[in-house]
């Protein structure tokens, strides 16, 4: 079992940054790819970006190319997704997710074990 706990998520104006950092304590991330999510009222839950076990590969949703990046510490067993430039659109619960590595999907069915999310407003 795979407990992920994210924090970093906060009230900011536009154009400002945050850092999202997401740990677990029971297992290794290093078995894992992992992702982020995000999930804006009344929408459905959509894919931000991935990170492959070793970090060389990394995928994001085109609506924050260039402004988010996703990175790991597998020795301190934490993903973070540092958020530049924020706009209101950016606005939603983001979830941090695991699952294998051998499958580089932006789907959310192929990731088995999801955080509790952590909340991000970006006010204009």
């Amino acid at each position: 079992q795979v407990q992920l706990v994210e924090s970093g998520g906060g009230l900011v104006l536009s154009g400002a940054s945050l850092r999202l950092s997401c740990a677990t304590s029971r297992r290794t991330l290093s078995d894992y790819g992992m992702a982020w999510f995000r999930q804006a009222p009344g929408k459905e839950r959509e894919f931000v970006a991935r990170i492959s076990i070793s970090g060389a590969s990394t995928r994001y949703a085109d609506s924050v190319k260039g402004r988010f990046t996703i990175s790991r510490d597998n020795a301190q067993n934490t993903v973070n997704l540092q958020m530049n430039g924020l706009k209101p659109e950016d606005t939603a619960v983001y979830y941090c997710a695991a699952g294998p590595d051998s499958v580089p999907s932006a789907s959310s069915k192929f990731y088995g074990y999801w955080g509790q999310g952590t909340q991000v407003t970006v006010s204009s």
